[in-house]
């Protein structure tokens, strides 16, 4: 059982190689840096890599396993139990209610919707610079379909509207597969990773 014993660097290096290898040229020239993580100054592109899992051990490991292609620890039932059952409307942080379905998604994403709240404050504040294209890359654990992906890039593109800075670009990896996600138009596109890719990317991406 491989152990998530590794800096965030192992992370940005595993976004960086699968940009590079499923997208193809215009993210083939990306170099791991800080504030954001990826860049390619020549193209001016930023891309900033995070984690959106849960805090808990088992979940952490059956990411770094699944990422290496090895064979995935089972996460106890009881540890992904998170969805509140009062029923209540969800608020999304700018003071709209959401019904019943959309606090389901979100509760069980809370991880993600969390992050992609930072994450688009930080680039609105100018804390990543200033990039003709930004990217946001997230790793996450969640099992979200193909509904749920287009509710996260309407809830993006809600909250960007009046951005001065925005992400035109949201890469959601579910490390079996990704999701390249146009934040401009809508739309996205579903990229498998065969296990095959994993075991490569995640070589590539433990050399120092």
């Amino acid at each position: 059982m491989l152990e998530p014993k590794f800096d965030t660097c192992f992370f940005e290096r595993y976004a960086m190689v699968s940009l590079a290898t499923l997208l193809g040229e215009h993210y083939a020239h990306l170099v791991n840096r800080d504030r954001p993580d990826l860049q390619d100054e020549e193209q001016s592109i930023g891309i900033e890599v995070t984690r959106a899992i849960r805090e808990n051990k088992n979940v952490a490991n059956a990411l770094v396993n699944e990422m290496a292609g090895e064979d995935i620890k089972e996460v106890n039932a009881e540890d992904l139990r998170h969805i509140n059952q009062s029923g209540y409307a969800y608020g999304l942080g700018d003071g709209t209610l959401i019904g019943r379905n959309e606090y389901e998604f979100w509760s069980l994403a809370l991880p993600l919707k969390r992050i992609l709240e930072i994450k688009m404050d930080k680039v609105n504040n100018g804390f990543y610079g200033d990039f003709n294209e930004f990217g946001l890359f997230v790793f996450t654990k969640e099992d979200l379909d193909l509904d749920q992906i287009k509710q996260t890039i309407a809830f993006m593109r809600e909250k960007q509207a009046y951005q001065n800075r925005l992400y035109s670009r949201l890469f959601i990896s579910q490390i079996q597969a990704m999701f390249d996600c146009d934040l401009e138009t809508g739309q996205y596109k579903k990229y498998k990773v065969s296990r095959e890719q994993r075991r490569q990317f995640y070589d590539e991406a433990i050399r120092v």
